[in-house]
């Protein structure tokens, strides 16, 4: 499926450079264009390569992946040749082979399915298992990863090991957090300034806890959501956290009931998570840096 989404995507790009070239001057040298799109297209086809390889065959997906570019190239020149001699407009042909290009790029990328979980598809894991008490399967899960973001929308209300001072306005904010999680190695808090959730990891904090911290944030998240959609006076909409934030009332309250829901859920959750196939690390998650040492307290 992907090869056959990628060779789609090639068809057209190929008829798109092709097509603009015989329709401006039939005789534009496209070597130095070719040679960036041969490095370009090799980087980004290794990881979908090493996706589909198993032990050792390696060798024989990159071979059928190279062939079927190769068909692609061909089918995308005799395409270019056929709109050439219909004489087409350039901006309509440029319009259709783009569209064209990114619905296969698209397509291309959401049918290779991945074992990992990064943010995106850690974040759909764990949204869908607080909504229905499962994990998603893999192919689930990279269906509904979101790929596409706007620039403009903020998409990341879950800031992992950030520093002191961005996620905690002043001491108090924090002593009246910190004895929650006094058992813990990391601490969750949010800021209603900011409309940012943060997840703070102490100097002893190890893999397992980063998980952790990441699941418990997003369960707090889930806290924040559920109630913004039971107050009717909120008018900014359920993805607007500082609309949301500013509605609560008890911070130690909040936090709370999502340090119980974790402690009994993180351990189901990740059962379920194995039991699909998924694999977690706290390096796909990329945290900070920033680890809160003793001296803090």
């Amino acid at each position: 499926m992907a090869s056959e989404a990628g060779g789609a995507a090639e068809a057209d790009g190929g008829a798109q450079n092709k097509a603009a070239r015989i329709r401006v001057s039939g005789r534009i040298d496209g070597g130095g264009a070719r040679n960036v799109g041969a490095v370009t297209s090799t980087s980004t086809r290794t990881p979908i390569y090493k996706a589909f390889a198993k032990g050792e065959n390696i060798g024989d997906v990159t071979a059928k992946g190279e062939c079927v570019g190769n068909i692609a190239d061909l089918l995308g020149t005799g395409m270019s040749i056929m709109m050439a001699k219909r004489n087409p407009s350039m901006l309509t042909t440029f319009a259709l082979l783009s569209c064209g290009y990114v619905m296969s790029s698209n397509q291309e990328v959401k049918s290779v399915v991945l074992h990992t979980l990064n943010r995106a598809r850690f974040t759909v894991a764990v949204e869908s298992f607080l909504k229905t008490g499962r994990v998603p399967t893999l192919q689930e899960g990279n269906s509904m990863e979101n790929i596409f973001c706007l620039p403009w929308k903020d998409h990341r209300p879950i800031v992992l090991g950030p520093r002191f001072k961005d996620a905690f306005q002043d001491p108090i904010s924090y002593l009246a957090v910190e004895p929650i999680f006094e058992e813990e190695r990391y601490i969750v808090t949010y800021s209603p300034h900011k409309g940012k959730i943060f997840a703070l990891f102490k100097d002893q904090a190890k893999s397992d806890d980063i998980l952790k911290a990441a699941v418990h944030a997003h369960v707090l998240l889930h806290i924040i959501h559920t109630s913004n959609q039971s107050q009717s006076c909120t008018k900014k909409g359920e993805d607007d956290l500082s609309a949301a934030l500013s509605s609560l009332g008890d911070l130690q309250s909040h936090i709370s009931e999502s340090y119980k829901m974790v402690s009994a859920l993180y351990g189901p959750f990740k059962n379920r998570a194995k039991e699909q196939g998924w694999v977690m690390s706290e390096s796909l998650l990329n945290p900070g840096r920033a680890r809160l040492c003793d001296l803090v307290r």
